[in-house]
């Protein structure tokens, strides 16, 4: 059996786009990912609006936390072979680097801590999010990762971080 990889999905405030991807990555990629999340600048606590969601869609919620990435440098932090940035760098956000160790990848979705409207229309987009991130996962775990080198692995995650690629 081969290792599972580690996956760091990080944002800004580790709230909601980084613990939304590590709650999929948990279920679409049991057994053969290790999914984590991280923020640069931490809130207290995940929105309890995309937990309630991802309760509603089917994922255990009990182990998400919002978290610094600092924790992701100690000594005894797990490694990561893979650091994906889920901010969105038309919004002035930046997200930090964990050097060249991971291959790491750009993948910018919306922050729905700026959704504003009734509560259904934040659902609907908080629906449209998990979507969004759901399909890319997808495509990410579908890759055959034992036959691509490195530079190849890059270049394909890079492709996913295409947003044009997985329109709604």
């Amino acid at each position: 059996m081969e290792p599972a990889f580690s996956v760091l999905f990080i944002c800004t405030r580790n709230s909601a786009r980084s613990i939304m991807a590590e709650a999929i990555l948990e279920k679409v990629g049991r057994g053969k990912f290790n999914a984590y999340s991280a923020g640069s600048d931490p809130a207290p606590e995940p929105m309890p609006e995309v937990l309630d969601r991802l309760v509603m869609l089917g994922h255990d919620v009990s182990r998400l936390r919002s978290k610094s990435w600092n924790e992701f440098t100690r000594p005894d932090a797990p490694r990561m072979d893979f650091v994906l940035t889920l901010c969105d760098p038309a919004e002035g956000e930046t997200c930090p680097d964990l050097g060249a160790r991971p291959i790491t990848a750009t993948w910018p979705f919306p922050d729905p801590a700026k959704f504003t409207g009734t509560e259904v229309e934040r659902t609907a987009l908080l629906n449209q999010l998990y979507g969004m991130i759901r399909r890319r996962l997808d495509a990410f775990t579908s890759l055959p990762f034992g036959t691509l080198e490195r530079i190849t692995l890059k270049a394909r995650l890079d492709e996913l971080g295409d947003s044009s690629k997985f329109a709604v």
